[in-house]
């Protein structure tokens, strides 16, 4: 199956000398060290593709990818993989892993193979781009989630973890992770900084359970946060010991209208 853009000239430009000129500016160069995980906004590029481009910039990254996002649309399984075909971006095609997709679905039993629940949502699409220009050859392996109990979250990442141990096992390659997530949703900037501190912490923490909880507790509307809570137990079970947070923002920023904000924040998990 090859899925098309869904929001290309909407989120980001389609066309693509544009496209790659833009993201020039929004990706520091430099050499980066190897990480985990990446945790990295999805609105537009004129909103959140400076902290994006900065996030992105921070670890090297290998040609096999998991991203991870929010299942905006409701549409398909619960836990859905594409486990094979290609994705067609302005910057080039992009084909799926599927020798790590079928790891993840031997590891992960809650997780299904779904393309459908793929063709509408921007929230892992705006993340290709950015990781096409930092790696040549990018395989994907995209996964949408939708609301699941805190359980299924932890399931979710233990099997994430085995599946990456045995493509590096079996094949000798790394993968990454890639949580797609934007923060607090329409909020004054005040209110947002105070909502998303609270979350942050807990990303810092590398404390899965605690994001879950302190996003329920304080009805943060972090719209990715279940993706954020299984990249972190994934996260833990490689052995990670430490995030950082490359940058916090929001919308404001661009806009100048701070009295309804998003918040945008980077995290590197190494």
């Amino acid at each position: 199956m090859l899925r098309m853009p869904a929001v290309a000239d909407q989120f980001y430009p389609g066309e693509p000398e544009t496209l790659r000129r833009l993201l020039h500016k929004l990706i520091p160069a430099g050499p980066a060290p190897a990480a985990k995980a990446l945790v990295m906004p999805h609105a537009g590029y004129v909103y959140s593709g400076g902290v994006a481009g900065e996030t992105v910039s921070r670890a090297a990254i290998p040609e096999a990818v998991i991203i991870l996002g929010p299942n905006h649309h409701g549409l398909g399984a619960e836990a859905a993989i594409m486990a094979q075909g290609s994705w067609l971006m302005p910057l080039g095609e992009v084909p799926i892993n599927a020798d790590l997709a079928r790891l993840l679905l031997a590891h992960c039993p809650v997780a299904t193979d779904d393309p459908a629940a793929h063709r509408r949502e921007h929230s892992l699409e705006v993340q290709v781009p950015f990781l096409q220009m930092r790696q040549p050859k990018l395989e994907i392996v995209p996964l949408v989630l939708s609301h699941l109990a805190l359980p299924q979250c932890l399931e979710i990442g233990r099997g994430i973890a085995a599946a990456i141990r045995e493509y590096a096992n079996t094949y000798a390659r790394p993968a990454l992770l890639v949580a797609s997530t934007d923060m607090t949703h329409y909020q004054s900037r005040q209110q947002a900084t105070a909502q998303d501190r609270l979350a942050i912490e807990r990303v810092l923490a590398l404390d899965p359970e605690g994001l879950y909880h302190t996003v329920r507790e304080h009805r943060i509307s972090m719209c990715g946060f279940i993706p954020t809570v299984i990249t972190l137990a994934a996260t833990l079970a490689l052995g990670s010991a430490r995030a950082e947070l490359v940058r916090y923002t929001d919308s404001g920023e661009a806009s100048g209208d701070t009295s309804q904000v998003v918040g945008y924040a980077g995290f590197v998990i190494d």
